[in-house]
């Protein structure tokens, strides 16, 4: 972006010299002339030639100075180099010198050039070179591609896309020609012009041309007869009004000979034609003494945003807002504040989301103006950055933009353009993923574990590495699916699939994951079966259990069986072995039926020796007490294989996967296997139904340590409430004191007591049958995780 002079008159002459007609002095005198003339172009190849014919320290600065001026870098740098090479070379021309370097993008050898002198980085602290050498180091997550159709051999800057895909921008395309009327000179960015074109490039002024998406560009007429430059459009688009920036031909002052004449900021009806109607002058305008350009509309907050120099600011140009309502009426200006400004100058402001992008010189940059970004929060914005590279150059980056449609562009003069300025879009060449892995007590794992991540179209696999602070880091190929795997022994592996880089704005992918610790064979379900005296046979009775116990297997594949069978103590021990086996094998073979692979299937046996009462060997028992022992006990375990990798339960997902309780509430949930203890009239005597239920209740607080039971005891309606709280206390405690008997530990039983007061059926105010006070006589256990 070339720089602008604030304005004065000057005459301008030129003419063709003959180089070899004039001694050195006056060579140096007549590109002198051209100088304060500012014949910028002709002065610089004039102290070329001067040079040429007798070098001198002070001619090669001379041609220097003026080729930077022009910002020719390319040639700045040559003569900067040949300036060093003199022994009255001085400390800012080796500041000049890698300013040009860098302008020219030789960042890369700034070290070296440094070597070749006896000055060290710290001579420079205008230079960040701190700064330039980690933007080169990194590695561009974008490309520029010029816009096709757009640039010329000219300026060509500032794009906006309307919602309808038209492109209006700013350029000077046009004939080159010279002219010999008076020259004016226009302040915002430091160009020259003269009435009828630029003194500076001698090319045409600026003015705002459309592009529609068929690539055809029309120039846009406008109804102020004085204005010489238009620039920077903005489109109101629900009013299809256009804000830009204006530099009028104002001929005369009144009271004043000797002035300067400043951007304004001006908005115009845009016409269906392509024309600029009933063209208003923006409130915070004051040519004479001030500029007001590069405005940007922001409909959703309805703000205009744009850069000034007006008193009171930071220094250079400011960034300020206006608000505005629908009839168009503006609020005050309201200064960004000194974290976006600086004391040089910021401008091209433009808004996407909740993000602030504007031009500054006076951040920590690349060389020329940089692009950076802001977040907005209230009326402030925070944590300024600097775009990096490739969005910026050592030249001038500006005038960022993003279309309703997400894509984005900006402006720049770096090298290898086609013109002065050129527009470019900006292209992703991949995304950034950022993942935090983290262990259940949220900190960040920084042991090794093993990663995995491939596109899902071919598989190709894509490289991963980690940050100093252990964060996981990966290039992610754009408008692509993936899919993460985790994986670390003695922890859930974990399998992302909903990576994507499809449709993404954003040029990072954050994630966070949580390894945790598999619990291996951990039993999450109990249930018994029982047998006939003498039978190994699976009963009618046992058939809904197993049967449940083989579609939990089915669903959760992390789930096995483990099956323990008993006999009572009737018979010999070795027939009484063999009898178990048989009862453990028929369990086995009903589930075959089911598919349940055998290796999910653990079977033991062991006669007599395990006794759940004191019915043994020529003790006298009731039949009731033998059955209790005529069993096999089906123990579902989660996770029994410590080699496997498991992937934490599907069914599970979104909860926390660091507390396993909620795992075994959900399956016993399904099984529905927690018993309600029911009572006879007035008794609390535990039925011998229920000690089937007890039996089981007690082998599952004995395998699942981490389990509590809570008790509830209850009685129907009919009694007074005193009498009924007492018998409720009963039940609940004969609960508690049969499951204290299987050696259950009291701590992990809490029992309590309400009497009537809480009946299933409600028999004081409707006639109740036998089965409906039956079913408020009881005893409800509900089993929790522990604390």
């Amino acid at each position: 972006m070339k720089r602008l002079f604030y304005l004065i008159l000057i005459i301008y002459s030129s003419c063709f010299i003959n180089q070899n007609a004039f001694a050195q002095n006056r060579q140096l005198r007549y590109a002198e002339k051209q100088l304060e003339m500012e014949n910028f172009q002709h002065a610089a190849e004039v102290f070329e030639q001067a040079y040429k014919s007798k070098p001198k320290y002070t001619t090669a600065k001379k041609a220097a100075e003026t080729y930077q001026l022009i910002q020719n870098y390319e040639k700045a740098f040559e003569w900067w180099e040949i300036v060093v090479g003199s022994e009255e070379a001085e400390r800012n021309d080796y500041y000049n010198y890698l300013v040009s370097a860098i302008k020219v993008g030789k960042s890369d050898q700034i070290d070296e050039i440094l070597n070749t002198t006896s000055f060290e980085e710290y001579d420079f602290p205008e230079i960040d070179f701190d700064l330039l050498k980690k933007m080169s180091s990194q590695k561009p997550k974008v490309k520029l591609v010029p816009v096709e159709g757009l640039n010329s051999d000219g300026s060509d800057f500032g794009l906006h896309v309307n919602q309808k895909g038209l492109k209006y921008f700013s350029s000077d395309r046009g004939d080159i020609y010279s002219t010999e009327k008076k020259s004016i000179r226009l302040d915002a960015k430091n160009k020259l012009y003269s009435s009828e074109k630029s003194s500076f490039n001698d090319r045409e002024f600026f003015s705002i041309y459309t592009s529609d998406t068929s690539g055809s560009s029309t120039k846009l007429t406008s109804d102020l007869s004085d204005a010489l430059h238009i620039s920077d459009p903005s489109l109101m688009e629900s009013k299809s009004i256009l804000f830009y920036t204006v530099f009028r031909d104002v001929n005369k002052i009144k009271g004043n000979r000797n002035y300067v004449i400043h951007p304004e900021i001006y908005f115009s009806k845009v016409t269906e034609e392509g024309n600029l109607i009933d063209s208003k002058s923006f409130p915070v305008n004051d040519f004479v003494n001030y500029g007001v350009q590069n405005p940007f509309v922001d409909e959703q907050s309805k703000r205009i945003y744009f850069a000034s120099d007006k008193p009171g600011g930071t220094g250079g140009f400011d960034l300020y807002f206006v608000t505005y309502d629908e009839n168009l009426n503006f609020g005050e200006p309201i200064n960004l504040g000194s974290n976006v400004n600086t004391n040089q100058n910021e401008s091209h402001p433009t808004i996407s989301g909740n993000t602030l992008y504007f031009s500054s010189k006076g951040h920590s940059g690349l060389g020329g103006m940089d692009i950076f970004s802001a977040k907005i929060k209230g009326n402030g914005f925070e944590n300024v950055k600097n775009l990096g590279v490739p969005y910026n150059s050592p030249r001038d980056d500006f005038g960022y933009f993003v279309s309703s449609e997400g894509k984005r562009y900006l402006s720049s003069d770096r090298t290898g353009g086609m013109g002065l300025d050129d527009i470019y879009s900006i292209e992703d060449l991949f995304k950034r993923l950022i993942a935090r892995v983290i262990d259940c007590e949220d900190n960040l794992v920084t042991e090794d574990y093993n990663v995995s991540l491939n596109a899902n179209d071919d598989l190709t696999m894509i490289s991963t590495n980690r940050n100093e602070a252990g964060e996981l880091l990966a290039e992610l190929d754009i408008e692509k699916d993936f899919i993460l795997n985790i994986s670390k022994k003695g922890y859930f592996s974990i399998s992302d699939s909903t990576l994507s880089t499809v449709g993404l704005e954003e040029d990072e992918v954050y994630r966070e994951y949580r390894l945790s610790k598999v619990p291996y064979n951990l039993p999450v379900l109990v249930d018994i079966v029982y047998y006939d005296l003498d039978k190994s046979k699976i009963r009618n009775d046992a058939v809904p259990v197993l049967d449940k116990i083989a579609e939990l297997m089915q669903k959760y594949d992390f789930l096995d069986l483990a099956v323990a069978s008993h006999t009572d103590s009737r018979a010999s021990d070795a027939y009484n072995k063999a009898l178990s086996q048989r009862r453990a094998d028929a369990v086995k073979e009903y589930l075959s039926k089911f598919n349940i692979p055998t290796n999910r299937i653990r079977i033991d046996w062991f006669g007599k020796e395990n006794l759940t009462n004191d019915c043994g060997d020529g003790v006298p028992c009731p039949e009731t007490k033998h059955q209790l022992n005529r069993r096999s006990e089906l123990v579902l375990e989660a996770f029994t294989d410590t080699e496997k990798e498991y992937e934490f339960p599907r069914d599970l997902i979104g909860k926390d996967n660091c507390d396993i309780t909620e795992l075994m509430e959900s399956i016993q949930r399904e099984f529905n296997n927690i018993p309600t203890v029911y009572f006879d009239f007035d008794k609390s005597a535990i039925r011998t139904v229920h000690q089937r239920d007890l039996e089981r209740v007690g082998i599952m607080l004995q395998k699942m340590k981490n389990l509590q039971l809570y008790i509830s005891g209850h009685t129907d309606q009919r009694g007074n409430e005193d009498y009924n709280l007492k018998l409720a206390e009963r039940r609940a405690k004969a609960v508690m004191e049969y499951l204290i008997n299987k050696g259950i530990d009291s701590s992990r039983m809490q029992y309590e007591w309400f009497g009537k007061s809480r009946p299933i059926n409600d028999c004081g105010s409707i006639p109740c049958t036998e089965e409906m006070h039956q079913q408020n006589r009881r005893t409800e256990l509900q089993l929790k995780g522990g604390q």
